[in-house]
């Protein structure tokens, strides 16, 4: 174990080199490793050469943890590598082509060498300077690489070099095919023929000694008349060894193709840093300047500044900017720009792409620094191509002004109002008429202009419009920024409507209209209810200038079912904010259900026939009582005022809620009639819920008591959280209700009552301070004291004297006293026998019996002075 451990690290070791050593990183220090330094090329050469080791990343994480790397960049390295991971994208190719594609000798997978993870946000680890400078994202780009492209036609002016793979065809008269490889001393070797020199010559070069060389074993290939003909083309490349160093993110030794241009170069080292140039990019070979590459020429017009291949042992520099500047403001790109001698602010703009639509293109404000101090120069656009910047150069872009030179606006009563030119000599009549005219609701006797004055105060101007477009008076000539306003005759009183409430589907307050009569007001509401009565409507209309004290005037009227509306007034139409009352019909009552439980022969829900029908009757209608009744038992369950009782456009939805889920059960759905009832049903239940939710807002008398009796609890700390029931048990003598029906024990039924009868009960329960509570059974000669033996008798805490008996039927009997003797409570069949327990008294504390001693010593003194005098 420990020497697989020794491996591991050994190997961790190993690959953690190769992407560290070339930041200058010493391994030697685990703490000194910085994972922000690394690029993600150098990450992905981690993970890859891990795989192949067979090594995971966790086994990789312990080691590095266990060899001191701090636990920050611990997560900075297990961050990149998931998000590499997760945007990465792997080239792949079919098993056929894979042996057809050129690739690189002594490189793994397919061409694409520089093929990155790509990522969403392909900028996510760039600071903010970085992403300022100009063609910094080019090589920072996951999603850009510059991979050469390996499979084209064999260049001509390519230069053969050992490692090249080279396939010679020789087809005509003669067939005859070679695979040889250039080796180090630049030869290659074909059988009967010999070694050829090749190294250091373009493809077509080479072509021309190896048919020299060929002619000796087919003489085809030579002469006026050929029959032999030769074809040579590159198969794997050789790989190149570039050097890169100065202002490089990744500056190192790279292996690159041999078809690598300087572009592929400076991708691989991640490109310029934040201080390199990007425009004097120079490139020695032999240790001469071949060639100097502006990368803004790629950027600005697409083109390489000279198409090179690299070769073995070019070096690439990448000198540190001379000339940077920085613009801001509304341009299409702003940030950090090198410039070159002898170029201006023209070539500036044309780098950022040109001004924005909101740019003040006519002059820009220029911060210099001179060395000793910070200078400001406006530069006019005349002079904007002759000016050079400098380095350290700040160009601020101005907008142009939020103002508008000619701009007048209309709004309000207007077929269509917005903005319009100012034109010279324009008025009133000429911007009413752009605005196609007023409209009909229009109050044309006052409008105001709005005026801005020099000092940018507002003026108000009325004008009467009706006058101006008429002719009657001179029109008004408007100037810049004016805004007209012509309002509306809505806009200048109260908004009219009517309500109706009351037994009508839909109350609420709808829109008013001319001539709107009762009957029109109700149809608007649904029509009326079943509960409704139309003999008796009511109007509430405002009082207005009436200072006797009268608050509406009250109008009746009779509308019958057919909504014809009869009396005096019956012609009379509505006034805005009339109060419409439906009246409830006294002859109109909902079934009223109560429930009989138990011991019956026809026990459930029945309805409640007369409003004094009593509990005799309802067992009547239910059969009468079983042989097997304790009448004595019987308990009536009520519901008190704090019940949520279902409101009745609750229950009607309920109820509508439920024939609807019937007929999408039924066959009747499938029918038209059906599909129209459960289309009317849908909108019914609609309408009661916009009904429902607002009478969620209504105050109930009820519910304001229990919530106090509640808030009384939380406030008292003496009396504890107090729960509300809305239920009660009331205790009946059913059986002097059955003997004398009618009689003061036969109460009269209310909605929800429901009558409780049992089975002949045989025990008596005991609870609260007795030493073993129990159930007994019930015996006729045994009296409380015989109940209480029976649980063991009183404990010590028993407070004996507030004994008492709950019975069956609900009634309660508590302990009496005459003479210091308890009168305890008689037991009968289902009684629950409940012992309450004495309150908890605390002693009197050491102080207290001073304080008493000390008041009784203090009256003995004032008593024996009071005795001497």
């Amino acid at each position: 174990m420990i020497f697989r451990k020794t491996l591991l690290f050994s190997l961790f070791v190993t690959l953690v080199s190769i992407c560290f050593v070339s930041n200058g990183q010493t391994l030697q220090d685990f703490q000194n490793i910085k994972v922000d330094n690394l690029s993600d090329a150098q990450v992905e050469q981690l993970i890859k050469r891990m795989e192949a080791a067979g090594m995971d990343e966790q086994q990789m994480f312990n080691l590095a943890a266990e060899r001191g790397m701090p636990a920050s960049e611990l997560l900075k390295l297990r961050q990149r590598i998931g998000r590499l991971r997760s945007g990465g994208i792997t080239t792949q190719y079919p098993k056929s082509e894979r042996g057809r594609l050129r690739q690189v000798q002594g490189m793994e997978g397919p061409a694409y060498l520089f093929d990155s993870l790509r990522k969403a946000d392909p900028y996510y680890d760039l600071s903010p300077k970085e992403k300022m400078i100009f063609g910094y994202k080019l090589f920072h780009n996951r999603n850009l690489d510059f991979s050469p492209s390996l499979n084209v036609p064999t260049p001509q002016n390519y230069t053969v070099g050992a490692g090249d793979q080279l396939l010679i065809d020789i087809y005509g008269a003669s067939q005859q095919s070679y695979d040889v490889t250039v080796n180090p001393d630049g030869k290659i070797f074909i059988p009967n023929v010999g070694p050829i020199q090749v190294g250091g010559a373009t493809i077509g070069a080479v072509i021309s000694r190896i048919k020299s060389a060929l002619t000796r074993i087919y003489a085809g290939l030579s002469g006026s008349n050929p029959n032999t003909f030769i074809e040579l083309r590159l198969g794997n490349i050789r790989t190149v060894t570039i050097s890169l160093v100065g202002e490089l993110v990744s500056p190192g030794t790279y292996t690159l193709p041999s078809f690598a241009s300087p572009f592929n170069a400076l991708f691989a080292a991640g490109g310029p840093n934040e201080n390199g140039s990007f425009r004097h990019i120079q490139i020695y070979r032999d240790s001469r300047l071949l060639q100097e590459v502006d990368v803004y020429e790629f950027l600005m017009k697409g083109e390489f500044t000279s198409p090179i291949t690299l070769k073995d042992n070019d070096v690439i520099i990448v000198p540190p900017v001379r000339n940077r500047v920085e613009i801001q403001g509304p341009v299409r790109r702003e940030g950090l720009y090198e410039m070159k001698p002898g170029e201006n602010i023209d070539d500036l703009i044309s780098f950022t792409g040109g001004f924005s639509s909101k740019a003040y293109s006519e002059r820009v404000t220029l911060t210099r620094k001179t060395g000793t101090e910070m200078r400001i120069e406006d530069v006019d656009a005349a002079d904007f191509d002759t000016f050079s910047p400098q380095d350290g150069d700040l160009i601020r872009v101005g907008e142009i002004l939020d103002r508008f030179a000619n701009r007048v606006q209309i709004s309000g009563a207007v077929l269509r109002p917005g903005t319009f030119a100012l034109s010279d000599g324009m008025g009133i009549r000429e911007l009413v008429e752009k605005a196609q005219g007023i409209r009909e609701d229009a109050f044309s006797n006052r409008a105001t202009i709005y005026r801005t004055q020099a000092d940018f105060s507002l003026d108000f101007l009325p004008v009467d419009i009706k006058k101006i477009l008429s002719g009657e008076v001179d029109d008004v000539p408007l100037e810049r920024e004016d805004v007209l306003y012509i309002p509306s005759i809505y806009d200048l009183r109260e908004e009219y409507y009517v309500k109706i409430s009351g037994e009508v589907n839909r109350p609420g307050a709808f829109p008013f209209g001319d001539n709107m009569t009762v009957a029109d007001l109700v149809v608007k509401a649904g029509g009326f209810k079943e509960s409704a009565t139309s003999s008796r409507v009511e109007i509430a209309r405002r009082v207005k200038d009436d200072i006797s004290g009268k608050l509406a005037e009250i109008i009746l009227l009779d509308v019958d079912r057919d909504l014809r509306i009869l009396g005096t007034r019956a012609q009379e139409p509505l006034m805005p904010f009339d109060h419409v009352i439906i009246r409830r019909s006294p002859g109109f009552q909902r079934e009223q259900l109560v429930k009989v439980e138990g011991e019956t022969y026809y026990p459930g829900e029945f309805a409640i026939a007369h409003a004094d029908e009593r509990i005799s009757n309802l067992v009547k209608r239910s059969g009468g009582l079983t042989p097997y009744a304790y009448s004595k038992g019987a308990t009536l369950i009520r519901r008190n005022e704090y019940f949520d009782e279902l409101t009745e456009d609750q229950i009607t939805e309920k109820n509508l809620v439920h024939v609807k889920n019937e007929i999408s059960r039924d066959s009747l759905k499938m029918t038209e009639s059906g599909r129209n009832l459960s289309s009317r049903i849908t909108r019914k239940i609609e309408d009661r819920d916009t009904v429902l939710a607002e009478e969620e807002f209504s105050i109930d008398a009820n519910e304001l008591r229990q919530q106090a009796i509640i808030e009384l609890g939380k406030s008292r700390d003496d009396i504890g959280k107090i729960q509300v029931k809305d239920t009660e048990l009331i205790g009946i003598n059913l059986e002097a209700i059955l003997s004398n029906p009618n009689g003061p024990e036969d109460l009269i039924l209310k909605e929800g009552d429901i009558l409780s009868i049992p089975r002949e009960l045989q025990t008596v329960r005991m609870r609260g301070e007795v030493l073993y509570p129990t159930s007994a059974r019930y015996r006729s000669t045994s009296g409380f004291r015989d109940y209480i033996s029976r649980a063991g008798g009183f404990t010590e805490k028993s407070r004996r004297g507030r004994s008492y008996v709950v019975y069956a039927n609900g009634d309660v009997q508590r302990t009496k006293k005459f003479l210091f003797i308890n009168d305890y409570p008689s037991i009968e069949p289902g009684a629950e026998i409940i012992v309450p327990a004495k309150p908890d008294r605390e002693g009197i504390s050491p102080q207290a019996w001073i304080g008493i001693a000390t008041s009784l010593a203090t009256l003995a003194l004032l008593i024996n002075n009071l005795t001497r005098q």
